[in-house]
Order: structure tokens, then sequence, then C-alpha cells
């Protein structure tokens, strides 16, 4: 164990939408009873992709003892869940790019957690 960043859900604010699970590139995030949870704390790369599409604010990320970041067991979860098939679900708010097309950033847009592809978003910093 050592103290690192970790991603908490609040179960209190987290309405299950699942938002969350698919930017988690490590397959850390699952939806269990209707409620988003961090399934395996060795999964979470406290990177924290997954808090900006939370339209509850329900995701923050928090420094404590946790076991060490297992970057194999990450790459096995997600190997087994695009082998399933598991589609991408992220798509740029401006021309559609999905991350299959385009480096997606999460963003806020009108209130709303979004994504934006690499090309769409000079336009949108300089007008």
């Amino acid at each position: 164990m050592a103290v690192r960043s970790i991603v908490h859900i609040d179960e209190e604010l987290c309405n299950g939408c699942g938002i969350c699970v698919s930017p988690c590139a490590e397959g850390a995030i699952e939806i269990v009873d209707g409620k988003a949870k961090v399934m395996k704390e060795e999964l979470c790369d406290g990177a924290g992709f997954c808090l900006a599409v939370c339209p509850e604010g329900a995701l923050t990320v928090e420094k404590r003892e946790a076991p060490e970041f297992d970057e194999e067991a990450a790459a096995e979860k997600m190997a087994a869940k695009l082998a399933a098939g598991i589609t991408i679900k992220q798509k740029c708010f401006n021309c559609g790019r999905s991350e299959n097309d385009a480096i997606l950033f999460p963003c806020r847009k009108q209130g709303e957690s979004t994504w934006v592809c690499v090309k769409c978003l000079p336009a949108l910093i300089h007008g």
C-alpha cells in the first residue's frame, strides 16, 4: 500500500448514468446496483478523465492509502472489454468524430459534460 491519487465517487451525488465508465481507460469504474463504483483500486491510475464528464459532480480525486496501480491488470481488463466488442460512446459534440477518429478531451459546454476533439478545440478557443 502507498499514498496515491484515487478516484472517489460520492454515492449520494451519483445518479448511475454511467457516463464515467467509458472514459476510464483502465476499466476501474463499473455500475453496480445503479451507482458508479471503483471496483478495484489497483486499476485506478488517478488520472481523473472520468471527473469532467460527470453531470452530477460526484467524482473527485483524493490522495489516500491504496494498493499500487497494476498496469498489467488494467491492460488485461481493457483488452477483454475491447475483445467483447464494447463500443466507444464518446464523440466530439462539434463534429461527431469518435475517439477512434481523433483524440478527445472532456469539456463542459452550456452546463453539460461532453467531449471535444483536437481538431475542433482550437476553433472553440480562438473563435
